[in-house]
């Protein structure tokens, strides 16, 4: 009766059958090396593209801070005055959300991933390089304000 259950558990469950044979360590084939390899380039890929996901995030931002230089500069007769300052700096606060997005997204896709024939930029610079962006976006608010 016994066997008979066992038979049946593996008809249901094909994963038990396994666990009944002896491990047998096999060497990988020819054909699961060049898949593994394949994974692994589909990563290094992936890394790419999110290094090129986190550059065109930032150029949107830096097309943020032009919005926010054009509205100044064309509405700069306008009255108030502090009307057409105030939408720039709603401009200059978006790119700064963007810069921040990008790069918090950024580092959490590349800490999911494992780098093998690429060499990934760092977290590290991606931290520096919003940081800039963002001292510079707020250094352009000082400047408008000023005007």
């Amino acid at each position: 009766m016994d066997r008979i259950c066992r038979q049946f558990d593996r008809l249901e469950n094909p994963h038990l059958a396994v666990r009944d044979k002896p491990a047998i360590s096999t060497p990988m084939s020819e054909e699961n090396k060049q898949a593994q390899k394949r994974t692994e380039w589909s990563e290094d890929r992936t890394i790419m593209a999110n290094e090129r996901t986190f550059s065109s995030w930032m150029g949107t931002g830096l097309g943020a801070i032009g919005v926010a230089i054009g509205l100044k500069a064309v509405f700069g007769a306008f009255e108030p005055t502090w009307a057409a300052k105030l939408v720039a700096t709603i401009f200059l606060g978006v790119a700064i959300a963007i810069f921040w997005s990008a790069r918090n997204q950024a580092c959490q896709t590349f800490a999911r991933l494992s780098e093998r024939d690429v060499e990934a930029t760092s977290s590290r610079n991606y931290m520096r390089l919003a940081t800039i962006m963002t001292i510079a976006a707020f250094a352009t608010g000082v400047i408008l304000w000023s005007l």
